[in-house]
């Protein structure tokens, strides 16, 4: 058995801020599992919104624009730190982000099987409280209120680390969490069943494209909005038609295909996608969110939704179980992993930097050394 080090490598975030936030550390304490945890030896880890989000305090309700290539490089002057993260409460500092680790089990703390040693595991990124999930205040994200995968080892509850058996790379593998079950409870919302027409916007993006796979999966007719270069993307994940987001009047483009309205509209944009997704929902149409990055603050014709008799849900918290559910389907291979870019933890900056840019499909990685 390989000696675990005192100290590791890790992408340190000190504050709010632009990417100088971001520190590579080669000295950084190794983590030691406490009761009920496992140590593990990270492989791999995805890049997501929550990573740019938190640096930038986007989430502070300071700040009312989207993410752009700017916004995310220097942060936000508005925001205000004391309500700067997905919680509105204060992050602490310093923190390690990265919610999409993959690895290995090598330590085990207090009260966990040492059967576990040597495993492979995906992190379940929510760290719930138990009784009622889904209170809020004590709810953790990982890489969020506690240190997360972008570096060499992290420590999470036991129950958080799910075993997984498959041929994937650990590039590969690390394009799942956060990404595959904020899509599935995201559709889970809006009870999606086969034969309906559902619209993603969003849909090249890490969570889009998961969603496009899950409403496949449940015998959805998919609509999947992008920009026309990365349609062939889209298509060969197995979206029916492909919708410019540049188009001059969405709602028609997207009633092209959906004369009746669609049946489910799923929104991982916001600002002005969001109404144009609403008009050209049917009656009793579902709409469901879990992202803003064009804006969180949008116009809003209350007509669509009393007249229209629309449900509209948030996608947030996601219930426990779901991702050591859908490690079944990525162990079958009914999940396929979107894999856009490859860099070293090290290269963090240039990573975020593509990452924000968007020109990408499907999820972006960082790699250990």
């Amino acid at each position: 058995m390989t000696a675990i080090p005192s100290t590791m490598n890790a992408m340190v975030l000190l504050g709010h801020g632009g990417l100088d936030q971001l520190a590579w550390r080669q000295d950084y304490p190794t983590p030691t599992p406490r009761a009920g945890e496992v140590l593990i030896r990270v492989r791999a880890c995805g890049l997501n919104n929550t990573d740019i989000n938190t640096r930038t305090a986007w989430y502070s309700k300071n700040v009312t624009e989207g993410i752009t290539p700017q916004g995310g490089a220097e942060g936000f002057a508005s925001a205000a730190d004391d309500s700067a993260s997905w919680a509105s409460a204060p992050v602490r500092f310093p923190r390690i982000q990265g919610a999409d680790a993959t690895g290995e089990i090598v330590a085990v703390g207090d009260g966990v099987d040492a059967g576990r040693m040597g495993e492979r595991v995906l992190v379940d990124p929510w760290i719930l409280p138990r009784g009622d999930w889904q209170d809020a205040g004590g709810a953790m994200y990982f890489g969020s209120e506690c240190d997360g995968g972008f570096a060499d080892y992290a420590t999470v509850p036991s129950e958080n680390a799910i075993a997984i058996s498959t041929p994937l790379t650990d590039a590969e593998l690390a394009t799942f969490s956060c990404a595959v079950t904020t899509a599935e409870n995201l559709v889970a919302k809006t009870r999606l069943q086969p034969g309906e027409t559902v619209v993603i916007a969003g849909a090249s993006g890490g969570v889009g494209s998961f969603a496009v796979q899950l409403a496949l999966l449940r015998g959805a007719r998919v609509l999947a909005i992008a920009s026309p270069a990365k349609a062939d993307a889209l298509a060969q994940l197995g979206a029916h038609h492909i919708i410019d987001r540049n188009s001059a009047d969405l709602e028609a483009a997207i009633r092209a295909h959906a004369p009746q309205g669609a049946d489910v509209a799923l929104d991982v944009v916001g600002g002005g996608m969001t109404m144009p997704l609403l008009a050209a929902l049917r009656q009793y149409g579902r709409y469901s969110s879990s992202g803003a990055i064009a804006g969180p603050m949008i116009g809003f014709d209350l007509r669509q939704l009393i007249y229209k008799d629309l449900q509209m849900t948030g996608a947030t918290i996601v219930p426990p179980g779901t991702m050591a559910r859908l490690a079944g389907l990525i162990e079958s291979g009914a999940l396929k992993p979107n894999l856009a870019a490859r860099f070293a933890l090290r290269d963090m900056h240039k990573a975020q930097e593509m990452f924000m840019a968007k020109t990408h499909t499907g999820n972006i990685v960082v790699e250990m050394e």
